[in-house]
């Protein structure tokens, strides 16, 4: 794992330097906007509604809009100027019973590695931290917000939660909350004893993604049967055996249409990478 922030984690007068890893990753296949009729990438560029010319990324700016219609632009010196105290630092405000943060501020987490030279106060603050059975509240800058974070322990590890502010969460306004209604004893008593009869411990290994499981079978499909589009300029890759798992050849293609090296190739777009007919017309090629 790569870290994305290093700083510390400051406990009163106890500093303990640390490294975040992003603790969690998206596995969903990824998609490009292209042409249906050669594949080639769709681009988007940026213009400017009033004079429609394209805009370097160097000349965009943030704008606040006005309900005017007035437009606020901000430079990045205005953005260097706002104080950002914890820019460096996992400040622990307070510690809190686990069950009162609750699951609806999560937004998203991190692991934390200690710095060999803090390691000892790492672990005196996690076991410490563990054994008390609640979580530190704190707050921690990253990429350029503040954000309110809750320290934990899973796994021998401290990890950081960056939370929702409270008025980032919506309040739940629902004509049903305001009335009666009645749920009578017997069907209580039935609904409790359905869930004893499903409960059982959380093995989160049980389960899967049906979507993403049966959306990469359509591609390797695909993939089997030669159904490939090659655009136009796109470098043939190298002969190699195809491998066997669809990550792979997934990161192949990939990086065969960000290389765009080459000219265009005169075979026909369906010949797939890395088969015998394309593998015996490089042969040829090279012998002549």
């Amino acid at each position: 794992m790569r870290s994305i922030w290093s700083g510390a984690i400051s406990f009163g007068l106890v500093v303990i330097p640390v490294k975040l890893y992003a603790a969690t990753e998206q596995r969903d296949i990824t998609f490009r906007q292209v042409h249906r009729e050669d594949g080639g990438r769709i681009q988007f560029r940026r213009f400017c509604t009033l004079d429609g010319e394209e805009i370097p990324y160097a000349d965009v700016a943030k704008g606040y809009e006005l309900p005017t219609g007035d437009m606020v632009v901000l430079t990045d010196e205005d953005l260097a100027e706002l104080p950002l105290v914890t820019a460096h630092r996992i400040e622990v405000l307070q510690f809190a019973p686990s069950a009162q943060v609750e699951s609806i501020y999560a937004n998203k987490s991190y692991y934390t590695e200690p710095d060999p030279t803090g390691a000892r106060a790492y672990v005196l603050f996690r076991d410490a931290l563990a054994k008390s059975g609640k979580v530190a509240v704190a707050k921690v800058a990253l990429r350029q917000r503040e954000a309110l974070a809750a320290l934990r322990v899973r796994e021998g590890v401290i990890t950081l939660e960056t939370l929702l502010w409270p008025d980032e969460v919506r309040k739940p306004d629902f004509s049903f909350l305001d009335e009666d209604i009645e749920v009578r004893s017997q069907e209580l008593k039935m609904a409790a004893s359905l869930i004893d009869t499903m409960t059982e411990d959380f093995d989160p290994d049980q389960f899967h993604d049906s979507y993403r499981e049966a959306l990469e079978a359509v591609v390797q499909a695909k993939i089997e049967g030669n159904d490939i589009v090659r655009p136009a300029g796109a470098e043939a890759p190298a002969p190699r055996s195809q491998p066997a798992d669809l990550t792979e050849i997934l990161r192949a293609s990939v990086a065969a249409l960000k290389s765009g090296r080459g000219t265009a190739d005169d075979e026909p777009a369906d010949s797939g990478p890395g088969t015998p007919a394309r593998a015996a017309r490089t042969r040829r090629k090279a012998s002549a």
